[in-house]
Formats: structure tokens, C-alpha cells, sequence
């Protein structure tokens, strides 16, 4: 037990599932009773309202019924309850509740009970004011200087003081400026209202100022009032606090003297009548209420503060001079006295827990034994530390410890389907005539250990989609199995950037660690396309070498060969639904194949797919040596023009939003000056306002629907530029010989992102990532390794030093440069490999010309190769036709 824990002298719950704010708890002689004790009066945001009179508990009881004084359904949500002189002709004290939409002051009086009930508690409504806004929130005080009474004031959500005379309205009054409301006090010293804005000022407003504005119904900011008429409401004076505040108090430690405290999310302020700041306190948790006091100390004040770690400090101004534990957050704090018990502190959780406690200690009872002191055995010392030892060796092997080579507690598998489903599942569709075919994948789970909430997410490439993505398993069990299903189809008419799919499963182990497990599947290339007849010319070819003699298309693409003819084995034609056509040659003579495409970016699924079933079908037969290679110009000027594509989409993209805000702030313009002519007692012409607005809109609507044109291209362009940069990726892997590490360094460069956003792009990152290559692992000196790179990325302006870093990658990887993580390992650039490229410039003016000197340079090596292998080419042609 904590000896700064407050010390629980009565607590209670409230309800079941009801909530509480600040304005849900007043303290007072509510009865009228006379005998100086405290009740406790608590409403809820659910109408209830109780009043309370506690007694002492032992140690262990809990709240007695006759605690309860009085409990009563109201029928409306209570924001706030306060105790004064509300009822004209007595001054007696009468309960205010406030309602959303009403405004109640009840007589709380008891009746002396015969049994042994106790006495009878019962609540009479004096008056009610139905209110015509809805109310926020109220104080109440001797407005305008009145003896012996009280008026209360009310303020709106829309930001206007509701003046109540007792039984009678007086005025209403919109605070100039206003946008959300704040914390509202009256200070009785100088008869003036004080809140805070969402300006994050504290304003003061006079009583009599208030009294003597224009009326409420003409709203401040009106024409006429700007040109005089009407005396306006106008602040005493102001103080920026540069945060939003919490409440407000008013504390009055003399007839002369008075303290305006103001609690903020951060800090606590302490102002004097005049707005200046008498002192400030920086809190070090998030506050969540407050309530100052006069000290016994002559001239201070202390403070109690609640805050979100269930934490009670006092303050002496600004000392800290105790703290305390409570078993809640409070949402409100009130002290009262109880049964001659004077300075209980009373606490309000947002869930109804209410407590009544005291500060102090309790002493201990428990005295430490004495220990007894004797000789240490060291011989006895070792032969129990050896014990310990064989019994600690024990326990880990018999795992209780977790290891690393322990076996997975969920084991994850994927099923795709070899055919087709039935019916297809494909449904919103935008590829035009085809028949879009969808396909089963089943995903199998099973555990070995009892696992709850095991989360399983699906993702596949756009335009790819499936039917669900998302599952919850409940594995109650050890060595259950789920199964879920869904199906995969293509929805728009452009190709996929890869046909892999992922699925991983999220789990918390029993032990509290949590794990994720991946498990990729692959789809069929028939998915996304069909069989076709291959055609004879194409703007974008490929020639892949291998080491072994050619295979038979027909055996490589079964699924295929339906429309080729049984003679023209070695030629096949595919189509992509909604896209292009791709045609797949191989040589009848030498151990090349070759792709042809009306698109660049199309090359990549069948290059891939060809490849890979190459290896397959090798494997299969037991030959391990099979390589591919590529021996032909890296096609980067293809690969600039889908950059550059891209790269005025996301241009466009900003251009239009900027418009669209642009139109937005002139069609709010508009609006404002129509309402105002709408408002306007004397009517004035329109002067072809609402032309303006109706036009204005029109330009809204077409900008929004560009704007959703372009992200939809947008889309579109970073999947073709995902597809060129995998073949692009491939073909410098194939060029190079690269291994499958120094693959991956490149995919990670090239392809860092699954989204392209306006606020990190594509360009950007790629072009930092290839940077950093360049000045780490392919760095021509040590000098080039020490420059630091900027942590800051943002679009560029083009894509020319993007497209001037690729074309320098590839030309020291053709110097030998070889991609490593280690910064200090870079190669020699020294060998020049088959097709090498210009020197390396050694000054920025001579990078400069690298573009230039590039471009010439792969289009000499392109012709080049174009002489060499003429035969073969004259050969594929003669297969196509």
C-alpha cells in the first residue's frame, strides 16, 4: 500500500454504463438544512440525478442505501448542476439543472421519516425555460451588483449568453468572433463574464456592456452594425494563452483582491483582475480538471489538479506540494465538509466512480525483523549456487524459455486453383467485351497451440482484386485447421505488375510476443490473358540468350496452344484482356527466344513467365547449369518516356488541386456575400451573384471529376512503370550476371514503394536511393563515399537528374561496379564488360554530358548487335511468316 495513496473515506458507483463530465458534480447545503454539511449532487449524461449524503465506511464495507438521499430520472441528458439563489422572494437555496434544450431549478426538501427508512427526499420544480439553442454549458452569479439573489447565464454551442432573471428571461447576446465554445465564469469583483476562445484568447465582457449591445437577432456582424447602428459588444480585455483551455475558476482571497485561474492542456495560469498575468505553471502530465482554494498560508492559494495518470497534486502557486494516487481519472473535483470532517475531497470519473477522500498518511504497522548476523559459509555459498545452477540448465531444456529453432505455432499454406471457377466471381468490371474469369485461392491454417484472433490479410497486385481480404480466426484448440476461400480476377484493362500474392497472418503468441508469418502464392499467367495469333511486327522487341538448345513453346505454354497451328511450334500469341498483344518467338537454330509487344511495359509478364518456366522445365530434367543472358541495348530510353509519363501525371495532379482550391475559397466567397445580401432587411440586387455562384459550382464539380481522371491515370502509369522496371530490373541482372543479392539491392532502389502519393512519389525516392548507391557501393572514391546525402525528399522539378543517375548506375555496373550493402566494399572500376559504357566523368560540369553521351552510346551498341546477329533475326522472321 502506497503511503501517498489518497485514503478512501466513502466511494460508490454510479449506474451502469452511464457517463459524467466537469459540470456533472456541485457540492452543497442543497436541503437548506442548516447544520453546515455538504451534499453531493451528481447528474448524468444519461438523466439521472442523485444527491448524497456519505457517512464514514469501514475498512472493506462499501456505501450504505441510506447514503443515497434521492435519486431521479430526469428523461434528458444533464450537462451541468449548479446550487444558488435562483427562486425570487426567498433565499433559499434551489438546485439549476441544465438540459440540452431546458433549464430546470428544483426545491430539494426532506420529510422526517417514521421507520427506520430514515428521512424522505423529494424534488419540486419551480420554473423551467425552455431554451430555443442548444446549451453548452452555465454560471450564475449577483449579475450587475443585485443583493440576495442570483441569475444564472447559459451559453449556447453557437456562441450565444442566454441571461436569465430568475424566473424570467432578460437578453441574449452572440460573443463576437465566436467558432467553438469555451469554459465560461462570472467574476463577481468586476461584474464581467470571462471564457476563452478558440482564438486561444481569454476574454473578459462587462455585464453592463452585455446589457446594453444590440440584440441577439441581429447577429454582430451585420452590414447595419458595421455602419453604426446598434451600441456593439465590444471585449474589456484579452490575453493570449497559445492554448486551448480546459475550465476556469475565479478565487477571492480578500475584498479587495481576486485570482482568475485558467487551466490549459499544458499549463496552469493564475491572472489578476486586469488580465495580467500574476503567475504561471508548466504541468508535467495532461490535466484533466481542477480546483483552486484559498491557502491557510496568508496571500497564496493552492491548487488541486487531476490528471490522466490517476494522479491528485496540490499546488502552493506554483510548488508542488503533495501528491496523490487516485484509483481514477477525474473529470471533476469539489471539496466539501461531512459530519464535522472539514476539507474532503471529492472525485468524479467519467464512468461514475465518485470517491470521497482525505490527504495524509496512515501509519505502518509492520517493523522489519532484526536480522540476525552470522559468518558466511563461502563452501556452502558455492555448493548452493551450483544447485541453483543445475536447476536453472533444467527448466531451459525443458522449454520454458523461448528459442529460435523452435517450430512455428501457426502453419500457414495456399491452394491456387488450377482451373477456372464455374461461375465467375468478377463483378464491376471495365475491360469492354471479354469475359472476365476469376480463380479460387484457398488459404489453410493450422495451429498448434491455442492462438486467439488470429488476423489473416490477402494482397494482390492492382488491377488485381479479390472477392476478401481480410480474416479473423479463433483457434480455441491445439491442432485445428481453418480453411478460408476467395477468388482473384482482373477488374481494369491494364496488366498487373507482377502476379505474385501475398498473404500474412498476425497472431499474438500465448506467451504475449507477437508474430507475423508471410506465405506468397503465385497466379497463372492465363489469368490476365489468352491465346492469340502472333504477330509479324512490333514496335518493342527482346532477345534472351540461353545455354541450352531451344525448348518447344507449346510443351512451355500449354494452356496456350489452342488457336496456334500444329506446324508453328515455335511461335505463340498472347493478349492481354483489355491490353495488347505480345508475341513469344523461338529460334529454330540457335538457343534465343524472343518478345515482341506494341508496349514496352507488356513485355515484362510474358518475359518473366518464359524464364521462369525455362528453369522449371530444366530442373525437371535434372540439368542444373541452365542460365539465361542478355546481350542486346538496356531499352532506357522506352523507360524515360514512361518516367516522364508518370512523372506529368503527378504534375497535373498538383496543378488541379491547387485550381480546386483556388475555386473553393471563391465559391465560399460568394456564399458569404449572398447570405449576407439574404439577411439584409433592405433588400439589394443580387448583381448576378447567384450567376456567379451557379458557375463557380459547375467549375467545382468538372475540377473535382479531373482530378479523379487523373489519380485513376495516375494508377494506371505507376503499374506500367512498376512493369518496366521489373523488366528493366531483369534485363541488367541478365546483362551483368547479377546474383540474386545484388537483384534484390536493385529492387529495393528501383521499386521502394506498393503506393505512389503527391506527398512521396515514386521519382523522388528512387532518385535517393539510386544516389546513395551511387556514392556508396559504386563510388569511383573514397571521396564520393564521404558526401551526405539530403534527408529531406520532395517532388522535383523534372526527371532529368532522376533519368541522368539511372543511365550512370548502368554505366558503372558495365565498368565492373558491384552492388554490395557494405559501404566500403566497392569495386575497381576497371573491367570493362561486353557493351561498356563512356568513362566515368570526373567533375560535375562532365556528368553533366552523360545523358547525352549514354543515349549515343546505346544506340551505337544496339546497331552494333543488330550486324552481329542479323542471321538469327532474318531466322525469327522467317518462323513468323
Amino acid at each position: 500500500m502506497s503511503l501517498f495513496k489518497a485514503r478512501d473515506w466513502w466511494s460508490t458507483v454510479l449506474g451502469e454504463k452511464e457517463e459524467f463530465d466537469q459540470g456533472c458534480l456541485c457540492l452543497a447545503d442543497v436541503d437548506n438544512s442548516g447544520n453546515g454539511q455538504d451534499k453531493i449532487i451528481v447528474g448524468s449524461f444519461m438523466g439521472y440525478l442523485r444527491i448524497f449524503n456519505p457517512h464514514p465506511m469501514k475498512m472493506g464495507d462499501s456505501a450504505q442505501p441510506e447514503d443515497l438521499l434521492l435519486e431521479v430520472h430526469l428523461r434528458e441528458p444533464i450537462l451541468q448542476v449548479e446550487v444558488g439563489k435562483f427562486v425570487s422572494g426567498t433565499e433559499m437555496l434551489h438546485l439549476a439543472v441544465l438540459h440540452p434544450r431546458k433549464l430546470c431549478v428544483y426545491a430539494v426538501s426532506g420529510t422526517l421519516g417514521n421507520v427506520e427508512h430514515g428521512n424522505q427526499y423529494q424534488v419540486t420544480l419551480m420554473y423551467e425555460h425552455h431554451l430555443q439553442r442548444t446549451a453548452c454549458s452555465m454560471t450564475y452569479g449577483p449579475f450587475g451588483g443585485v443583493k440576495g439573489r442570483d441569475l444564472i447565464c447559459i451559453q449556447s454551442v453557437d456562441g450565444m449568453l442566454m441571461v436569465f432573471e430568475q424566473e424570467s428571461f432578460a437578453f441574449g447576446r452572440f460573443l463576437p468572433g465566436f467558432l467553438l465554445p469555451g469554459p465560461l465564469v462570472y467574476s463577481p469583483r468586476t461584474d464581467s463574464f470571462i471564457t476563452v476562445s478558440s482564438c486561444r484568447q481569454v476574454e473578459s465582457y462587462k455585464y453592463q456592456v452585455l446589457a446594453f449591445a444590440t440584440d441577439a437577432d441581429k447577429k454582430q456582424e451585420t452590414e447595419q452594425q458595421k455602419l453604426g447602428s446598434g451600441k456593439r459588444l465590444i471585449v474589456d480585455w484579452t490575453l493570449n494563452i497559445g492554448e486551448q483551455a480546459l475550465d476556469i475558476c475565479i478565487v477571492s482571497f480578500s475584498p479587495s483582491a481576486s485570482s482568475l485561474f485558467v487551466l490549459g492542456e499544458r499549463n496552469l495560469f493564475c491572472l489578476k483582475d486586469n488580465g495580467q498575468i500574476r503567475f504561471m505553471k508548466k504541468l508535467d502530465c495532461s490535466p484533466s480538471c481542477f480546483l483552486p482554494y484559498c491557502s491557510v498560508s496568508e496571500g497564496t492559494i493552492n491548487t488541486l489538479i487531476g490528471n490522466h495518470s490517476s494522479m491528485l497534486q496540490i499546488y502552493q502557486d506554483v510548488t508542488l506540494k503533495w501528491a496523490t494516487q487516485l484509483p481514477h481519472v477525474p473529470v471533476a473535483v469539489r471539496v466539501g465538509s461531512f459530519h464535522d470532517l472539514k476539507g474532503v475531497v471529492v472525485t468524479l470519473s467519467d464512468e461514475g466512480h465518485l470517491q470521497c477522500s482525505y490527504l495524509g498518511t496512515d501509519p505502518s504497522l509492520f517493523q522489519a525483523p532484526i536480522i540476525e548476523s552470522r559468518e558466511l559459509n563461502y563452501d556452502e555459498l558455492d555448493v548452493e549456487m551450483k544447485e541453483l545452477q543445475k536447476i536453472i540448465k533444467d527448466f531451459k531444456s525443458q522449454g520454458v524459455w523461448p528459442t529460435t529453432e523452435r517450430e512455428d505455432d501457426l502453419e500457414v499454406s495456399v491452394t491456387v486453383s488450377p482451373n477456372f471457377d464455374s461461375v465467375s466471381q468478377a463483378i464491376d468490371v471495365e475491360l469492354g467485351t471479354d469475359l472476365v474469369p476469376s480463380i479460387t485461392v484457398k488459404v489453410t491454417l493450422q495451429n498448434r497451440v491455442v492462438l486467439q484472433k488470429a488476423k489473416l490479410s490477402v494482397y494482390v497486385q492492382p488491377p488485381l482484386v479479390l472477392t476478401c481480404d481480410q480474416f479473423t480466426f479463433e483457434f480455441m484448440e491445439p491442432e485445428m485447421t481453418s480453411t478460408v476461400a476467395f477468388s482473384v480476377y482482373l477488374r481494369r484493362s491494364y496488366t498487373p505488375s507482377e502476379l505474385e500474392g501475398n498473404a500474412i497472418v498476425s497472431y499474438t503468441r500465448p506467451t504475449g510476443i507477437p508474430r507475423v508469418i508471410q506465405c506468397k502464392f503465385r497466379l497463372p499467367l492465363k489469368l490476365v490473358c489468352l491465346p492469340d495469333q502472333p504477330s509479324k511486327t512490333a514496335s518493342h522487341k527482346l532477345t534472351i540468350d540461353t545455354n541450352k538448345s531451344p525448348v518447344s513453346l507449346l510443351s512451355l505454354f500449354p494452356g496456350f496452344a489452342n488457336q496456334s497451328e500444329d506446324d508453328q511450334v515455335n511461335v505463340l500469341g498472347f493478349r492481354f484482356l483489355g491490353g495488347s498483344r505480345v508475341t513469344l518467338l523461338a529460334s529454330k537454330t540457335s538457343q534465343r527466344y524472343r518478345i515482341q509487344s506494341e508496349e514496352f511495359e507488356d513485355l515484362w509478364l510474358i518475359t518473366s513467365e518464359l524464364i521462369l518456366r525455362l528453369k522449371e522445365h530444366f530442373e525437371k530434367q535434372g540439368t542444373k547449369d541452365f542460365a539465361c543472358s542478355f546481350s542486346g541495348s538496356l531499352p532506357l530510353q522506352e523507360y524515360f518516356e514512361l518516367i516522364d509519363h508518370h512523372f506529368e501525371l503527378r504534375i497535373n495532379g498538383e496543378k488541379l488541386e491547387e485550381l480546386l482550391s483556388e475555386r473553393a475559397v471563391q465559391f465560399r466567397a460568394i456564399q458569404r456575400r449572398l447570405l449576407t445580401r439574404f439577411k439584409d432587411k433592405t433588400p439589394a440586387p443580387l448583381q448576378h451573384l447567384d450567376t456567379l455562384l451557379d458557375g463557380t459550382y459547375k467549375q467545382v464539380i468538372a475540377l473535382a471529376d479531373t482530378i479523379e481522371e487523373n489519380q485513376d491515370n495516375l494508377l494506371q502509369s505507376f503499374a506500367r512503370l512498376k512493369s518496366a522496371t521489373h523488366l528493366v530490373i531483369l534485363l541488367i541482372g541478365l546483362w551483368q550476371k547479377l546474383s540474386a543479392e545484388q537483384i534484390a539491392i536493385l529492387e529495393a532502389a528501383f521499386l521502394p514503394l506498393q503506393e505512389d502519393t503527391q506527398e512521396l512519389g515514386w521519382e523522388e525516392t528512387v532518385d535517393a536511393a539510386i544516389a546513395h548507391l551511387l556514392k556508396t557501393c559504386l563510388s569511383k572514391s573514397s571521396k564520393e563515399q564521404a558526401l551526405n546525402l539530403s534527408s529531406q525528399l520532395s517532388m522535383p522539378k523534372d526527371t532529368s537528374r532522376l533519368k541522368k543517375r539511372i543511365t550512370l548506375l548502368c554505366d558503372r555496373l558495365a565498368k565492373g561496379g558491384r552492388l554490395c550493402l557494405s559501404t566500403d566494399a566497392a569495386a575497381p572500376q576497371t573491367m570493362v564488360m561486353p557493351g561498356g559504357c563512356t568513362p566515368i566523368p570526373e567533375s560535375d560540369q562532365e556528368e553533366k554530358s552523360v545523358e547525352q553521351d549514354s543515349t549515343e552510346l546505346f544506340t551505337n551498341h544496339r546497331l552494333l548487335l543488330e550486324e552481329t546477329a542479323r542471321p538469327e533475326v532474318s531466322a525469327l522472321q522467317g518462323v513468323s511468316e
